[in-house]
């Protein structure tokens, strides 16, 4: 353990101060908390990879590694474990591969699960353009060539989503399926609507040139408690994913995700060609998304994707994963089995 991942051991520690604030009432607690949570992701950004081992990967079980691979151009950090037909996880915003580690175990026992931090997030070197969703599902293409998988099975959620249905229109013939998890398709259906509400106010902001890295610097912890409720996501998990984004390099990345969205919207719009692929839609069922999925599968069938159907998870709303774990994990293994 480096001097800095002590230091904040020791102050989220069950005998710390922060603990003990607890004794002061909610506002001060809550207060501490965020304090804390963003000084810690300040010191952790200024760790090289080699000072922070994740212990999250040895909580995987026996048989679980990280590791990069020098693909596309760039450095893509992965975690493998298991043995069996070939399982791709994609993360999507504000998390990385880290998102899975509830179905990851459960799926080893039959899969080879590989999860990868997208470009420019946690692990993965940023890089001073290729975010576009097409870019990205190469860099997937060339890491399972890299890892010798064959005919993958793809999973994605959100932004990953955008990245799994990308692979399957460019690589069909190695791909015997892909899930989506509550994602939406730049150009595809109702997405005008989806930029429209509300709801996705996010989008613009991120797009915004410039102003969202000077906001959101060293405030990353903050900003991204805003979309992980704490009904679901703790505070060291906050802290873990404001830390895959908080260099500014990764930073950039991550907005640069969103700024590439009109080069997803044209991709997708252009794809017309017919595809088998399996293609699952799988929304959250108190999503704000759900009731748009029917829209989306149309729009697919409409593009010339021939084999789409919709799964929709139970007391869930967005991160799926996290908030129904068994529930996807049952859906991942039913439809990626070969």
């Amino acid at each position: 353990m480096t001097n800095n991942t002590a230091l904040c051991s020791r102050i989220l520690g069950p005998k710390s101060g922060f603990a003990l604030a607890k004794n002061y009432g909610p506002r001060t607690w809550k207060s501490l908390a965020v304090f804390v949570v963003a000084a810690c992701v300040a010191i952790h950004g200024q760790s090289s990879p080699e000072q922070m081992a994740d212990p999250a990967v040895a909580a995987l079980g026996s048989g679980f590694a990280s590791d990069t691979a020098q693909v596309n151009e760039t450095t893509v950090h992965y975690v493998r474990g298991g043995a069996g037909p070939a399982v791709i996880l994609l993360h999507g915003f504000p998390q990385d591969w880290y998102e899975y580690h509830r179905i990851m175990p459960r799926l080893a026992k039959q899969f080879t699960v590989v999860a990868v931090d997208l470009r420019g997030v946690g692990g993965s070197a940023a890089t001073a353009g290729g975010y576009d969703a097409a870019n990205m599902a190469e860099d997937v293409h060339q890491l399972a060539e890299h890892l010798h998988l064959e005919h993958v099975y793809v999973v994605g959620q959100d932004i990953g989503g955008m990245v799994a249905y990308a692979f399957a229109r460019r690589y069909p013939e190695t791909s015997r399926g892909v899930m989506m998890l509550d994602a939406l398709l730049p150009g595809l259906g109702p997405w005008d609507a989806v930029k429209a509400n509300p709801i996705t106010w996010h989008i613009n902001f991120q797009q915004t040139p410039g102003l969202p890295e000077q906001l959101l610097a060293g405030r990353e912890a903050i900003y991204l408690r805003h979309f992980l409720d704490s009904d679901t996501f703790s505070d060291p998990d906050v802290a873990r994913y404001a830390r895959a984004y908080a260099a500014p390099e990764h930073l950039r990345a991550a907005l640069e995700i969103y700024r590439a969205f009109p080069a997803n919207e044209k991709f997708n719009a252009e794809q017309q060609s017919a595809i088998s692929v399996p293609l699952v839609l799988v929304p959250g069922k108190n999503s704000p998304f759900e009731k748009l999925m029917p829209s989306f599968a149309d729009a697919l069938r409409a593009h010339g994707c021939a084999n789409v159907e919709i799964e929709v998870i139970e007391n869930s709303v967005h991160f799926v994963a996290d908030e129904q774990p068994d529930a996807v994990a049952q859906l991942i293994e039913r439809h990626a089995s070969l």
